[in-house]
This record gives C-alpha cells, structure tokens and sequence, in this order.
C-alpha cells in the first residue's frame, strides 16, 4: 500500500494567545511544522508543540517565516539576501535548539507565507534560504511544493524534498498557489477536500483553477491549522487518504 505524510503548521500562537487547536490536531498528523518566533511562535510556545510532537510519535520540522507578526507572515518584506540568510539560520537555531533541549532533533524545513510563496518563485531567494537550510543541516529534509524554484533548488542541492500538496488551495499553475482573494483560492468545505484529496491521489493529476488537470507528485499533504475548520479539515484530509486507498505514515528519516 502507498504512504503518506499529513503535515501541518503548529505553534503559531504568542504569548497567551493561540490560533490553532494544537494538541487536538497533533494526533491526526505525522509531520509538524513548528513556527520559529518570528511570524509567530515564542520559546515557550515552541518548547510546549515540541513537546506535544515528541509525544505524538510525530516528526519535528522548522516553519520559517518573515518576522512580521502583525501580518502573521503574509505581506511581503523587504529584506536583503544576507538578511534573509541570517534570518533563516537564526529560526532554525532557536528551534533547533530547543529541539535538543527535548532530547529530539528537527528532521525538516519549509517556509512560511510570503516567504514560502517567494521561495517558489524566485531562485535567487530560493538558493540562499535553501542553501541556508543545507549549511545549518544538510541531512533535514525540506517539505515544499513541487514545481518551484525552491524545489528545484533543494534538488540541485543533494536535499531530499517531501513534496506537499495544499488539499484546501487553488492552484492556478504548475507550483502556485492561487492568490488568497481570487476565485477558488480557498475551499472550505470538508467534503469538498475529501474528495479533491481522494481524486488527486487516485488519478496523480490535479485540477487547477482553469480547468486543467496536470500530473502532480505528492508525499504529503498539509493541514492548514489556523482555519476556523481546521479539525474538520484535518478529518476529511484523512478520510480522503483511505478513499485513495494510501495508507498514513510519517515520511521516512535517515
């Protein structure tokens, strides 16, 4: 039977403040993608869904993103490629960190919002965040969409790449992701997602946003957790898997 990895994108509270019903979804996931304190997260915050992941049985990755809380790391910033470098290594430190602290280790990488959407299009930012990744850990992995830059460059690199599908995004071409605000951007029906999830993995191909089916190499999928449904969603997800007769498992790790 075909594996695959569900991820999802934790720890993305402040303070006392959380967005998303971590300890609920952990569970229904086998990879974690732990915000690093700078679109959102603080030590406390990633020291507890580190811990609620070692817990869990679940993989321990870093989400690095702008560190731009107000905007929760979906406006674009202006910032060198020096500064972008060090910003990458400093979230994989601090996550890294307390990682070990824990007595685990990270085992992936990817990249949040505006950064993550950059990534994917541009590859000179793609090479230095991908290259940054490499130089704090050539061994993690980097879960990312297929058909961009920052895939193609982590290929290039000898990185091992987990490639994601994001089952609750439009896509309107090969590696982009619909902008949040057009049509067929967002879906939020669960049924919906179970049924793009089922067919997707079925058939190997994914419909975008015109229309047109293109094949697609998929060994994850995300769930969003800061969407008012995210349970639901992690839910259907699943189901959608067992529909598609593919069986969930943690990706493998050297």
């Amino acid at each position: 039977m075909t594996t695959i990895d569900v991820n999802s994108d934790l720890g993305e509270g402040f303070g006392p403040y959380r967005i998303a019903p971590d300890a609920e979804l952990m569970p229904l996931i086998t990879s974690a993608n732990i915000a690093c304190g700078a679109h959102a997260g603080d030590p406390s915050i990633m020291d507890e869904t580190v811990s609620l992941a070692q817990n869990n049985g679940v993989r321990v990755g870093a989400h690095v993103g702008y560190p731009d809380r107000e905007a929760f790391g979906r406006r674009m910033l202006k910032m060198s490629l020096r500064e972008l470098e060090l910003m990458t290594i400093t979230q994989l430190g601090a996550l890294g960190a307390i990682a070990e602290h824990r007595g685990t280790k990270l085992t992936h990488a990817n990249f949040h919002g505006a950064l993550g959407n950059l990534s994917f299009a541009d590859a000179d930012v793609a090479k230095v965040l991908v290259k940054a990744m490499k130089s704090f850990d050539p061994a993690l992995k980097f879960i990312g969409l297929a058909d961009t830059e920052a895939a193609r460059v982590a290929e290039e690199e000898g990185i091992e790449v987990v490639y994601s599908f994001l089952a609750d995004r439009g896509y309107c071409a090969p590696g982009r992701l619909a902008p949040r605000g057009t049509e067929g951007a967002l879906l939020h029906d669960p049924e919906d997602i179970r049924r793009r999830v089922a067919e997707t993995l079925s058939t190997g191909k994914l419909k975008l946003t015109t229309g047109e089916a293109i094949p697609v190499r998929i060994d994850s999928i995300l769930v969003h957790s800061d969407t008012p449904n995210a349970l639901k969603l992690a839910h259907a997800i699943r189901q959608g898997i067992a529909d598609a007769s593919f069986k969930i498992s943690p990706y493998a790790t050297v």
